[in-house]
């Protein structure tokens, strides 16, 4: 967490381009070590817990860059069009990937495979790269380090929208990471669920998520952003409802009835994430101020993290203690909590202020 906040720092000081194709290149080398390191039978558990953190280092970097970045391509007033384009991608990838490791593993291995995915890393910093964009260099802070960062976390907590959001956003992650840990267990124990028909039941939040970046900007535009995420925060409570209902079954129709549940049930969780998140991205990134976003980016995705690293063993020990349902209950009563909190909240009447100053 400490090294988001740092990092939030350092990419309000540099041009965050370079950051994105030093930091998607340097990805790429670290898989490809793996492989290398495969071939010459030098891998071990040692090298890859720290060829991983350093990846892990590297994509805290990229994917706070990554989002400051946007704003200073996109005006402003298009920023929620942009997001839900770039999670549009996002969300076919994701769904797509999957399927495609699956079989590259199946016919070259998976060492061959990951070095596909290595020079995938490789391109895209080379994508990136060839951006077009001037960065415009402020003037460097004489504040100290801390100060900066108590700067950034002022932003984002005291801001009546934005510390709003980010408050729920971070109550979000810890039930959703209960809910991502416990599912795929509960599927294939005690739905009695295969990995393929998991895989496919899976593949459906992506298919939801896509169609829901489809629709977030017309949300937006009709409903107002607060009010779209509003609804998406309250939809994750019923799409879990039906996952959790699902009877366990291995033949005949009620084996049926409990693929129609769990599929729509992932449908539904997707698809609210499909509308939310482009809306979540673009309005954090128009309300704030460009020396700012890459504290803020940064701030946001370092607490969210470490949310997961709560939720994960949480909802592993409830499960354990109480069983899976009643893991699955508790994380979709949390959500139900978050998402009346965030539509009883200010937020449920933001909206981009096309007049902030950057």
């Amino acid at each position: 967490m400490l090294l988001g906040l740092v990092a939030g720092v350092l990419l309000d000081r540099v041009s965050r381009r370079p950051v994105l194709v030093v930091t998607d290149i340097g990805r790429g080398v670290l898989l490809a070590m793996i492989c290398l390191m495969t071939a010459f039978h030098l891998i071990n558990i040692g090298w890859l817990i720290i060829i991983m953190m350093l990846f892990g280092a590297m994509s805290l970097f990229n994917d706070a860059a990554y989002q400051s970045f946007v704003p200073q391509l996109v005006p402003r007033g298009l920023l929620t069009r942009a997001n839900a384009r770039l999670e549009q991608s996002a969300a076919v990838a994701q769904t797509s990937g999957p399927a495609i490791a699956g079989t590259l593993v199946s016919f070259i291995g998976a060492p061959f495979a990951i070095l596909i995915d290595a020079v995938s890393y490789v391109f895209s910093g080379l994508v990136m790269a060839s951006i077009k964009h001037q960065h415009i260099r402020e003037k460097a802070s004489d504040e100290r380090l801390s100060e900066q960062i108590k700067e950034g976390l002022r932003w984002v907590y005291r801001h009546r929208y934005l510390g709003t959001l980010a408050l729920n956003t971070h109550a979000w992650f810890l039930f959703n990471c209960m809910i991502n840990t416990v599912f795929v267990t509960f599927a294939l124990t005690e739905l009695g669920f295969n990995t393929s028909t998991l895989g496919l039941v899976m593949t459906l939040a992506g298919i939801g998520a896509v169609i829901g970046t489809t629709f977030s900007t017309r949300a937006a535009q009709r409903f107002g952003i607060g009010r779209s995420m509003a609804f998406s925060r309250i939809l994750y409570c019923p799409a879990g409802i039906l996952m959790v209902l699902a009877p366990s079954a291995n033949h005949g129709v009620l084996l049926t009835v409990t693929l129609l549940m769990i599929g729509f049930g992932q449908f539904l969780y997707g698809f609210a994430l499909g509308i939310e998140g482009p809306l979540e991205m673009g309005y954090q990134q128009s309300i704030t101020p460009a020396r700012l976003q890459g504290r803020m980016n940064a701030t946001k995705r370092s607490i969210n993290r470490s949310m997961i690293v709560i939720g994960a063993p949480l909802g592993g020990i409830i499960a354990d203690v109480f069983g899976f349902r009643t893991a699955l209950w508790v994380a979709i009563a949390g959500l139900a909590v978050v998402g009346v909190w965030f539509t009883l909240s200010p937020m449920r009447d933001a909206q981009i202020d096309e007049n902030v100053s950057s």
